[in-house]
């Protein structure tokens, strides 16, 4: 029989390590974290780090050498176990207080409190004016019952005037020939007869 290879996991992290190992890293300073990366309460000091940005114990918080456990990068018990070598062992500076901390905890806090999620209201978007050189192309494009073919509308035009002219002329002609005491055409008749309206009977 086969012996079955188990995948080794993260193991759990301790709250305090025997290993007088030291990082060869410069000391991580506290101060150079926001106030929420990490916590300075003795019960439960711990801050995130820097190498895999998971929550790690601090050991040793009231000695000369405080520094972090070693620990894997994943999460203990469920990720593979991949030691944390940047993190592991390193040195922390403590050179932040407990009040000092809380209160730029508390700062922190009163200045994200109060803000408020706005609603964005997107401004409509407003049709980009066309250029000059296109609105005089848009003049001269002819419109839709004179379809051009490559022509300037203004010459179409002339061409379509040209075409009328002849009959406008002749039109014109018979207009000034009618004879004396004639109606134009068009117009109503004009009664011969004088008309004696009758008052109606009562």
């Amino acid at each position: 029989m086969f012996a079955s290879t188990l995948e080794r996991t993260a193991r759990p992290r301790r709250s305090r390590t025997r290993s007088r190992t030291v990082n060869a890293r410069p000391a991580l300073p506290l101060s150079a974290l926001k106030p929420h990366q990490y916590d300075l309460r003795p019960a439960c000091a711990s801050l995130i780090c820097p190498g895999c940005e998971t929550w790690v114990p601090i050991t040793g918080i009231q000695t000369k050498k405080p520094k972090l456990v070693p620990h894997d990068t994943g999460r203990a018990g469920k990720d593979a176990s991949v030691r944390c070598r940047p993190g592991s062992n390193r040195l922390v500076a403590v050179d932040v207080t407990v009040k000092e901390w809380q209160e730029r905890l508390e700062d922190g806090h009163a200045e994200t409190g109060h803000r408020r999620s706005t609603t964005v209201l997107r401004k409509p978007k407003t049709a980009v004016a066309p250029a000059v050189s296109q609105i005089a192309a848009q003049k001269q494009a002819p419109a839709d019952d004179e379809p051009g073919d490559g022509r300037p509308l203004w010459l179409l035009r002339e061409m379509k005037w040209a075409s009328t002219a002849r009959a406008v002329r002749e039109a014109d002609t018979q207009r000034a020939q009618l004879p004396d005491g004639e109606a134009p055409l068009g117009a109503p008749p004009v009664p011969l007869e004088t008309l004696h309206p009758k008052r109606p009977a009562r």
